[in-house]
């Protein structure tokens, strides 16, 4: 399928304008993403209706805790990423084409048929996920504009280094995100990720203001994002950057692909960043890959009430009619 954003150049070229790469392409080869053709002058997405995974996950899986709590997301990806994290937790779907010679594999599956799974099996939501949904832009957004049709919510589980036209674009029909805030430093972003923190910063302001519901994601890796002056820095920004009631999922780093030299990310680490998040304001901060801690649960900001239970993926709400507090009717971020 030939791709929705893209500048015929001279030579044959092209450049796509999908995420904040905007690669140029020579005729024949692929952008950074390994999933988007140059093809005599026309740039085609080698993915588009290949669906490689998909599940029907809970929410908080995404993770996702402030829309729909406790709820069932359909969830799908092609293969492909326009990032080549080192520490990437599946490798196997987003860095297929680049790991195996170009490999693309999948299932054809048009964006009708993803919706009308999502409605037979009764999910609340489509998320786009495991890998960057921006790679398979046409068929999430055309699948997305189909489950606004049909009541169903859109979750974008993304690094965030989308275009701003891409945005611009996916934002009618784009419900929430969980952005990946991989760490608060450009060094790192450049030598782990093969991107840049501007673009995904920049993106994570645009959301807020187009009324996206924003969460927010830090995977935390010992030695490398961990530094509690950088932590508190990335707090900082959410808290005035996208407000203080954006919840910040800090998750533990287990060794993988090609970032086995360290250990498990302790949880006293964790605390640690749950402490300095909510010491800068935030309201809703939450440990991810660790089980039973009490900060998986969600808070009311005024009155300090548990209004959200959470084990692992069991998920107990106390929440009164539209999201309130049933203790003090303080309103809860999010989508209820």
């Amino acid at each position: 399928m030939e791709t929705l954003l893209y500048e015929k150049l001279d030579k044959d070229r092209v450049r796509c304008g999908i995420c904040n790469h905007f690669c140029v392409i020579d005729q024949g080869k692929r952008g950074i993403c390994k999933v988007r053709e140059n093809r005599d002058g026309q740039l085609l997405s080698l993915v588009y209706p290949k669906v490689v995974a998909r599940a029907m996950d809970p929410i908080e899986k995404k993770p996702i805790f402030h829309l729909k709590p406790g709820s069932t997301s359909y969830s799908i990806a092609t293969v492909g990423c326009n990032f080549r994290c080192d520490f990437c937790q599946n490798a196997d779907i987003a860095q297929m084409p680049r790991d195996h010679g170009g490999l693309i594999r999948g299932v054809v599956m048009e964006p009708g048929e993803i919706v009308e799974k999502a409605v037979l099996a009764n999910c609340s939501s489509i998320s786009y996920t495991y890998t960057e949904p921006t790679v398979f832009f046409e068929l999430a957004l055309e699948t997305a504009r189909l489950a606004k049709d049909r009541e169903l919510y859109n979750i974008f589980v993304t690094n965030g280094y989308m275009s701003p036209k891409a945005l611009d674009l996916l934002a009618p029909v784009l419900d929430a995100a969980n952005v990946d805030l991989k760490a608060f430093d450009d060094d790192f972003y450049k030598t782990h990720c093969g991107g840049r923190i501007a673009p995904v910063k920049e993106n994570l302001i645009r959301m807020k203001e187009k009324g996206i519901l924003v969460e927010v994601t830090t995977l935390l890796i010992p030695g490398l994002n961990d530094g509690e002056k950088a932590l508190r820095a990335l707090a900082g920004f959410l808290v005035n950057s996208l407000g203080p009631e954006t919840p910040w999922h800090i998750s533990r780093f287990h060794p993988t692909y090609h970032l086995t030299d360290r250990q498990p990310t302790p949880v006293s680490s964790l605390e640690t960043a749950c402490k300095i998040g909510k010491d800068a304001g935030l309201k809703h901060v939450y440990t991810g890959n660790v089980p039973g801690l009490e900060s998986e649960n969600t808070r009311c900001s005024h009155c300090n009430a548990v209004l959200i239970e959470r084990f692992a993926y069991r998920v107990t709400s106390r929440l009164d009619k539209g999201g309130l507090c049933p203790d003090c009717g303080t309103p809860l971020y999010g989508i209820f």
